[in-house]
């Protein structure tokens, strides 16, 4: 089907509100059991994903009331929300707005195996996403080199930058002072590349989590699998 008879429907994915792109029927727009999403209506990157992940856009509203529930149970006066830690240990917004946020990730089919990367960075009302498949790799390195190249598309490092990772492994090298026995140069470029940010900081986050960066990133690491499979 091509694009021009496509439309848009607001729906849910992973606690997050998306488009799906639907038929001139209304019916969703299915391949091989997937659904053709995106975060945006103006981005360019769409993302296939199993249709029985994406729900009703009501159903993000139910879960979040349930929630907000189980909070005032607790007679919580905070409002919901995750706070984050950074290396430092001082805790940091999830999406500083005076920040460049870099969300990264790495997928590898096998270990090692076929593998790509997910960036999507955000600065204010500026958005950008980078997918690549990077050939035969383990996970540890394509979780690394999709930070390298995060960093590599920043533009002004005076900037403050928050880049989010959901690797142990990458923030262990990378953060917490872990010795690698493996990955070593790429390791050496990552470090080499951080002197020349005026502040940065990374930010360990879980993964699979709901977390709109995170997961964006996901997809875009494993759709540029999935594209190379089908090239």
């Amino acid at each position: 089907m091509t694009h021009d008879k496509i439309d848009w429907k607001r729906m849910c994915f992973k606690k997050n509100k998306v488009w799906m792109a639907i038929d001139p029927k209304q019916r969703p727009v299915v391949k091989n059991g997937k659904v053709l999403i995106k975060y945006q209506l103006d981005q360019d990157y769409e993302y296939w994903i199993l249709q029985k992940n994406i729900k009703p856009v009501d159903a993000l509203p139910s879960e979040t009331a349930a929630g907000n529930k189980r909070k005032l149970n607790k007679k919580s006066l905070k409002p919901p929300g995750k706070k984050l830690v950074s290396e430092t240990g001082s805790s940091v917004s999830p999406d500083p707005k005076d920040a460049i946020c870099i969300y990264t990730d790495g997928a590898s089919s096998g270990n090692p195996g076929p593998s790509g990367i997910g960036v999507f960075l955000r600065f204010g009302e500026h958005e950008k996403e980078i997918s690549k498949y990077i050939g035969t790799a383990t996970n540890n390195v394509a979780e690394l080199e999709a930070i390298r190249t995060g960093l590599s598309a920043v533009k002004n490092t005076d900037l403050p930058v928050r880049v989010f990772t959901d690797s142990s492994y990458a923030y262990g090298v990378l953060v917490q002072g872990w010795k690698a026995r493996k990955n070593q140069e790429i390791i050496k470029s990552i470090k080499q590349m951080l002197l020349e940010f005026r502040d940065l900081k990374f930010i360990k986050v879980k993964g699979h989590a709901g977390i709109e960066g995170n997961e964006r990133a996901d997809l875009l690491a494993t759709s540029a699998i999935e594209k190379e499979k089908h090239s």
